[in-house]
């Protein structure tokens, strides 16, 4: 067990410059995701992961991603983004109703990524968002990134998480084969780091990215390359 000092428990609920759950949007994400903001903690934090991971269209095309465009509060309002936006959602939904979140950032493998997406990123490593939530004395690691109808057109189940473990990655798909695998762990951070998201965005993906930096490729969606 790992319990939080009372400082820790104040900042790990605060709401952020990125976290903004103080926000209209947020509050109002969190009213429709949740049935009751005085359940159990646990039970909450399994209604807002699936809020955000089925509610929250995943899309890499197109993306915000200006210090505006990876806040909570545009995420909850445009209801779509990637697992940088996603991982910023949930963490402020979480904080939103008393649990201690933090976003989190590693570089993964991904096996099944399309011909297309792999030529943007560079290969089929990708840096990558997910969270860690404090949990009855314990931390534990969510990642509602991919949305049940992006799953099913993927061949892949959607990824769960109960409160209780560690939610990572997709490790096979259907059919067994190798999916997702989790490379390195750059840990966990209070607030979006944004210099040092997008430092890795523009070192490790230069392709995914528009002319302005700000913002990935457009002309594309993976939910038609998936049925290519």
């Amino acid at each position: 067990m790992n319990a939080l000092s009372p400082e820790e428990l104040r900042r790990l609920t605060a709401p952020t410059d990125f976290l903004d759950y103080d926000t209209d949007a947020v509050q109002r994400f969190v009213d429709d995701a949740v049935t009751d903001r005085a359940a159990d903690k646990r039970q909450l934090a399994v209604e807002l992961y699936h809020a955000v991971r089925d509610d929250v269209f995943y899309e890499v095309y197109g993306a915000d991603l200006s210090p505006q465009g990876l806040k909570a509060s545009h995420t909850a309002d445009t209801l779509k983004g990637f697992c940088l936006h996603k991982s910023a959602l949930y963490a402020a939904a979480c904080r939103a109703v008393g649990i201690p979140a933090r976003v989190h950032y590693g570089d993964v493998r991904n096996h099944l990524a399309s011909d297309r997406l792999r030529a943007h990123i560079g290969g089929d490593v990708f840096f990558h968002g997910l969270n860690s939530v404090h949990l009855n004395g314990a931390w534990v690691k969510a990642t509602p990134v991919f949305n049940k109808i992006l799953c099913r057109l993927y061949g892949m189940k959607p990824l769960d998480f109960d409160g209780t473990a560690d939610s990572l990655h997709h490790p096979f798909d259907d059919d067994g084969r190798q999916n997702m695998e989790f490379l390195t762990d750059h840990g966990g951070f209070d607030d979006v780091p944004y210099d040092f998201v997008m430092a890795n965005m523009r070192r490790k993906h230069p392709g995914f990215l528009d002319t302005a930096g700000t913002g990935t490729v457009r002309g594309g969606s993976l939910a038609a390359e998936a049925a290519r």
